[in-house]
């Protein structure tokens, strides 16, 4: 590997066990980049309930403008028990979204080795698929409003919002990645078009329009009902996903129990466009009961950092650390359950480093 190779990383912890994951998952992209003769540049953001318990800022515009210079951030964990539901999530994850146009959010869903899963004689090779949502339109644009509010004849109203841009892109990512992964190139659309007529027409006609840019790649069709009950009846069955990003937000947390829980599942929020700004995150939420107890899995941040290696443009990097991760979960940890590991939160990270 030649020297001159550069990554620079923005790191924002969080709350609660977010600082602890995170670390450890800085750790191991720190080892894995002297390895691979990675220059890696790293800055911590103090973002999150704390912060906004102490000053009301949220996401403040000198952060902002701060952040828009790091091609990647790593993110711990966002939810504070002190801050109600909603302001951390729309104020800082969803801002970050959208103002850094992170279009695509990527899922990858693998059984690693030695994590028990919930499905009976299922092992690594039978869940391995991608799910690719879109993570910027449907319900989250946060569009609708009441009437007569707090009253018995109350109307509330949340719309739902899809462009063919919006479509499009996301669709035409999916192919590009379907193509790259290059296991059964196969495709599937998963949706509600026998219902949701309007909205959901438009993204089956932009993938059936778009499938014709790409003969090599099969095609096939979900509703999201059926899709929940294939993947946990056949998951085999799936190679890569794409969906809108409501049914993209309740399927994925399906999926994420099918690996083996939130510890372990992680995921990319991206803007795929040159010099478009990415965030890498553990699926997990911020556990504030497990805060500081070192008790914490923090095999889903590292799988979050394996995700950034490989998103810039660090392949070997990236195989490395998926690698390693494999070797700990299938010959070192007992448990992916929080304070059932047999190890403590930075000893896991330590191990991953050990095995890179």
């Amino acid at each position: 590997m030649s020297t001159n190779q550069k990554l620079r990383v923005a790191v924002v912890g969080g709350d609660g066990t977010g600082p602890e994951v995170a670390a450890e998952g800085l750790k191991v992209l720190k080892a894995a980049c002297k390895l691979e003769n990675i220059a890696l540049e790293t800055k911590d953001f103090d973002l999150g309930g704390e912060r906004y318990l102490k000053t009301g800022e949220i996401l403040p515009e000198a952060v902002f403008e701060e952040l828009k210079t790091y091609p990647a951030i790593l993110l711990g964990a966002v939810g504070h028990p002190d801050v109600a539901p909603g302001i951390l999530e729309k104020g800082l994850l969803l801002e970050l979204r959208f103002r850094f146009d992170q279009y695509i959010n990527l899922r990858p869903v693998k059984l690693f080795e030695g994590v028990e899963t919930p499905l009976a004689g299922r092992g690594p090779k039978d869940i391995d698929f991608v799910v690719v949502r879109e993570n910027t339109e449907d319900m989250y644009v946060g569009m609708g409003g009441f009437l007569k509010k707090g009253t018995p004849d109350e109307v509330a109203t949340q719309l739902a919002v899809y462009t063919r841009k919006g479509c499009e892109r996301c669709i035409r990512w999916a192919f590009e990645y379907t193509r790259k992964r290059n296991r059964k190139k196969m495709l599937t659309l998963v949706a509600k078009t026998n219902v949701l007529t309007f909205g959901h027409d438009l993204w089956w006609r932009t993938f059936n329009e778009v499938a014709r840019d790409y003969p090599d790649v099969k095609t096939d069709y979900n509703h999201v009902d059926a899709c929940c009950m294939w993947m946990v009846k056949n998951p085999e069955y799936f190679d890569v996903i794409v969906t809108t990003n409501m049914f993209g937000d309740i399927i994925t947390d399906l999926a994420g129990i099918l690996q083996g829980g939130m510890g372990v599942a992680a995921g990319g929020n991206i803007n795929p466009e040159p010099g478009g700004v990415s965030m890498f995150e553990p699926m997990g939420g911020s556990a504030p009961k497990y805060t500081g107890k070192n008790v914490i899995n923090p095999i889903a941040a590292i799988n979050a950092a394996g995700m950034l290696l490989d998103h810039c443009g660090h392949a070997q990097a990236a195989a490395r650390v998926m690698q390693a991760i494999q070797t700990v979960t299938g010959t070192k940890m007992k448990s992916q359950a929080a304070g059932k590991m047999g190890c403590g939160t930075t000893e896991v990270g330590d191990l991953v480093c050990e095995a890179l």
